[in-house]
């Protein structure tokens, strides 16, 4: 298969503490892959490298037939300011920025998409509600309404189902499928080994370094499981410090 993603002797750090280490491996084009590991491992660290958020320390991520504008990213929720004045409807259309540039007109054509949006994640009659307003659940909706504006072919999402209602999870479930089906290349990092097992079809493991990559019932073992584990683990001590900002 065609790659979409290609790690190349990558290692990503902060202050030149590396948290992933000398990852070599393929992220197969149209793919639907989870990313675990353990607190520590490097997860959402990777995907920030993968945006450009975060510089290598040595190494290389290339996106083959990709280009940066090609890549959605949804951070972890922590990560948002949700203090800023701004509604459902606005945070939504920020998915057209590609499209429309940061001055450009919203047409009646974009507000019929940002209304489908919305409908589509289960949020019509929010839209002129404060984002500061809204539950978790509601928040992650909204998230996920502006990145099916971006319209990208690479999709990457840090803990998408954390901290959220059982049916929030199940509508936000069946977007990824969407996704997926659609040919698009989803990458997510996720903790819950029963909706890995239920969903992804493959799973990258890491532990600083790469623990296993490939079909999810040949890597989510006990054995690998065990295995990342004591990597990170060896990681925390006095003198040690790999597992800092690691996430």
């Amino acid at each position: 298969m065609t790659a979409a993603v290609v790690f190349q002797d990558l290692t990503l750090g902060y202050e030149r503490l590396p948290a992933v280490q000398n990852l070599q491996t393929e992220i197969a084009d149209g793919s639907l892959t989870a990313i675990v590991g353990p607190n520590g491992a490097g997860k959402s660290t990777l995907l920030k490298g993968m945006t450009g958020a975060l510089a290598p320390l040595a190494g290389n991520v290339s996106f083959e037939a990709l280009r940066r504008d090609d890549i959605a990213y949804l951070p972890q929720q922590s990560d948002i300011d949700r203090s800023f004045p701004l509604t459902v409807m606005d945070l939504v259309a920020m998915g057209l920025w590609r499209e429309i540039g940061p001055f450009g007109r919203i047409s009646g054509r974009h507000q019929d998409r940002i209304a489908s949006a919305i409908a589509t994640v289960g949020l019509t009659g929010f839209e002129t509600r404060p984002i500061g307003s809204l539950s978790g659940g509601q928040m992650q909706r909204t998230l996920f309404a502006r990145l099916l504006l971006q319209d990208a072919r690479l999709v990457l999402l840090d803990e998408p189902f954390a901290a959220i209602d059982a049916k929030t999870m199940d509508d936000l479930i069946s977007v990824v499928r969407r996704w997926h089906g659609e040919g698009r290349t989803v990458l997510a990092v996720l903790h819950d080994a029963e909706t890995v097992s239920a969903h992804f079809p493959q799973t990258l493991m890491l532990a600083r370094e790469l623990v296993a990559h490939g079909p999810t019932e040949k890597v989510l073992t006990v054995e690998n499981q065990f295995r990342a584990r004591q990597k990170c683990e060896a990681c925390v001590g006095p003198t040690h410090t790999c597992g800092r900002a690691a996430a």
